[in-house]
């Protein structure tokens, strides 16, 4: 199976202050992710506010370039491209923002926003523009009629189908979705969740999924990436993590998800504490402030990404939790 995406080592940090009397600091929003993707397989990407998910994304759809680290797309070097080189990766990169009421224009009609891609990029003849529209709403549960209308119209539902419909009107091969159901009702969430893995099939499409809603990633993912602090800590197939997670983040971020299973309620490890400041990550293991089988071990070195049962997994005592 070839690999449409593989990111080696990704990086991104920033600069934050360093005024006329103050001392620059470097935010390290991302720090060292790698993995592969390929079609019709769906990377989930989870963790808390501030772990780095959506500046993984921006790398992704090449909105910003990272500080280090390589990123490919069908196997070009998608880092420092010709600009017209660039120019088509991004027509293989779309993106579907998470809030359905503010990603879409109020001041056009359906047709156009959906057109709006196909102008930009291509010398489309508007007829058929029209007509690839037109096709394109049908594949996503959208009458005819929505054509001629705006936005306001629509309930968050179907402008969520909409912001699908115009990411997928390039022929994109890999869609990064930032939290794409976590507006909307929950049977609404299910019918976009559906209709996205059909689509994935239909159109061989390769999903970068953030979501911090483990419910959802376990209905969508293959492979799932836990982040924390912008660093990997427990990467793998989405069953041997659901099954059984190996780094005391994973675990309470799994003990948060609501469960009926009176077993899972009695072993649950809630995460305590709050998420320490990237400008001033802890010692050693970031999660060591908040974790329950912290040992001086824990907060004097960081552990490294390593294999195991699997999986990576970036934890000293992965075998005793296990």
């Amino acid at each position: 199976m070839t690999d449409v995406l593989a990111a080696r080592d990704l990086a991104r940090h920033y600069t934050v202050g360093g005024g006329l009397f103050g001392k620059a600091a470097v935010l390290k929003a991302l720090d060292g992710v790698s993995f592969t993707l390929a079609a019709r397989r769906t990377l989930a990407v989870v963790g808390e506010s501030g772990s780095g998910k959506s500046t993984l994304a921006r790398l992704v759809t090449l909105i910003e370039p990272p500080t280090e680290g390589g990123l490919f797309i069908n196997g070009t070097d998608a880092i420092d491209p010709s600009r017209r080189t660039q120019k088509a990766l991004r027509r293989t990169v779309q993106m579907v923002f998470q809030d359905p009421y503010g990603s879409l224009n109020p001041r056009k009609k359906v047709g156009a926003i959906l057109e709006e891609p196909v102008v930009i990029n291509t010398d489309l003849p508007r007829a058929e523009r029209q007509d690839k529209a037109l096709a394109m709403m049908a594949k996503v549960g959208l009458r005819r009629e929505f054509y001629d209308r705006y936005p306001h119209m629509f309930s968050g539902g179907q402008r969520q189908r909409i912001a699908l419909a115009r990411a997928l009107m390039l022929n994109p091969d890999i869609l990064v979705a930032d939290e794409p159901v976590s507006a909307l009702d929950v049977s609404v969430q299910a019918q976009v969740l559906n209709m996205m893995m059909d689509l994935q099939e239909e159109f061989s499409l390769a999903y970068v999924f953030i979501s911090h809603d483990l419910s959802v990633v376990r209905h969508i993912a293959n492979e799932v990436l836990v982040l924390y602090l912008g660093r990997p800590v427990e990467q793998g197939p989405k069953q041997r993590l659901f099954d059984n997670p190996l780094h005391p983040y994973t675990r309470g971020l799994l003990a948060s998800t609501p469960s009926v299973n009176p077993k899972q309620h009695s072993q649950r490890s809630l995460i305590k504490g709050e998420m320490p400041s990237p400008l001033k990550p802890p010692s050693g293991c970031a999660f060591h402030s908040r974790c329950p089988h912290a040992t001086d071990l824990c907060s004097r070195d960081r552990p490294k990404l390593r294999p195991l049962d699997g999986r990576t997994v970036a934890c000293h005592h992965a075998e005793r939790i296990g």
